[in-house]
Parts: structure tokens; sequence; C-alpha cells
């Protein structure tokens, strides 16, 4: 594991999209596609507008680029609360990415039957052993939770499923996720997490000892891949 602390969350997203960037770069020189499963919330809005834009933009070959989301609130895409929208609007919309690369989950399903679409799509990318996403880019909440991984869910232990849906009582909503198993056979994992509020939680998680009903991003932990951590100075003033 490697932790990066960059002084603010705008250097943060800077460093983090030159850190991407070079990977596609990279990865693409002996493959033909690249998948990042990426994540909502609004930490990564800064992100996603930076590799939007000029210089990133055009160093990335974005019609190889193949893009899944890592957890979903069960609403319409046209509400603001979900987490593919936000991403069209601050990334998707704005670069070359092929229609058929871009893989939201269906929220016009019924939660359960979205899930199971969305690992039918996902067992046509991977096998059922081995790795799987080239960069899965994961938020972590100041509970500790991650993806749809709260705290205290049963859905923090799944071991068989690939995408699980569940009613979460404390939000009065369905959220769809990825589970661990399938995130942790992830060539790369990137937490980007700033502010003050999530000191405790990421201090908890990185050097507490391990409770994952507690803080569920513990259970995030790559099998033969790489875990990174790129934080602002607020958020690691505990560690």
């Amino acid at each position: 594991m490697e932790v990066h602390v960059y002084a603010t969350p705008p250097e943060v997203s800077r460093q983090l999209a030159e850190w991407i960037t070079a990977h596609i770069e990279t990865t693409l020189k002996t493959s033909d596609r690249y998948t990042w499963c990426l994540t909502g919330g609004n930490s990564p809005k800064e992100l996603y507008s930076l590799l939007a834009a000029e210089p990133f933009r055009s160093r990335i070959d974005w019609s190889r680029v193949h893009l899944f989301w890592g957890d979903e609130r069960a609403v319409p895409f046209e509400d603001d609360r979900n987490n593919a929208r936000m991403t069209f609007a601050t990334l998707v919309d704005h670069v070359h990415v092929l229609n058929t690369h871009v893989h939201v989950m269906n929220t016009a399903l019924i939660p359960e039957k979205a899930a199971e679409a969305y690992a039918a799509i996902l067992h046509t990318y991977f096998t059922a052993d081995g790795p799987t996403f080239d960069l899965v880019l994961n938020g972590m909440g100041e509970d500790g939770h991650t993806l749809s991984l709260f705290p205290g869910q049963p859905v923090i232990h799944e071991e068989t499923a690939w995408v699980k849906a569940y009613y979460l009582e404390a939000q009065k909503m369905y959220r769809i996720t990825l589970t661990a198993p399938l995130v942790n056979r992830a060539h790369r994992v990137a937490f980007l997490t700033f502010g003050a509020n999530k000191a405790h939680a990421l201090r908890e998680v990185l050097k507490g000892e391990r409770n994952v009903d507690l803080y569920p991003s513990q259970i995030i932990q790559p099998i033969d891949g790489e875990l990174h951590w790129f934080v602002d100075a607020a958020a690691a003033e505990e560690l």
C-alpha cells in the first residue's frame, strides 16, 4: 500500500489525474483496452473535470477506455443523486469514449434485476478468477464506507456475487454495489479522500485494528494488485 499526501484537494486531484493518465498510457501500450471503474459523490468532480480538459484529454486514447461504476443509488439517471449522471456531466460527455464502452447500472430496472444485469456485463469482460479492472477508483465516507459497503451491512461479507442490491434503511433507498471479492482482483485500486472530517476514519482504516463491519474500507485489499490512497493534508492529519 502507498499513501500519497498533498497539501490541498486541488493538488490531490491534479496529481491523481496525472497518475491515472500515465497508467492508461502505459497499459494501452500492451493491451487493447483499459477498464476503469469510476466512483461517484462530490470528491472526484474536480478530478473528472481535469481529465476532460487539456492536457489530459488528448493524452488518453478514450476509444479504448471502458468505463464502469462501483456503486449506484437506485434512482433514475435524471436524478441529481445518480452517480453516473454526475460522471457524465463532468467527464463522459466531454471525451471521445465510445457509447458501447460505457456501462452504467440500469436503475430503470428493479434493484435486484439491475444488479443481475450489471453482473452479466462484467462476466463478458472478466473470468471467474484472475484479474479484473485495470483501475478501481474509490471514495471513502467519514463513516469509513466505500462503494455501497456501509458499516454493519451484510454485503460487506459477500463472497460469491459480483454485484449486490440491498435496501439501506439509514438512507431509505436501495443501493447497488460491486462487492469486495471483485474489486480486490483489480490491478490497481486508488482511494481519493480529502477533508478533516475524514481524518479519524482514515486513521482507523489504515492504522487501526481490523474491523470491516465498523470501517468497511478496510476490506478493500487487492490480492495481486496495488493499493493507493490519494489524500490531502487535512485527511492525513491523524496518520
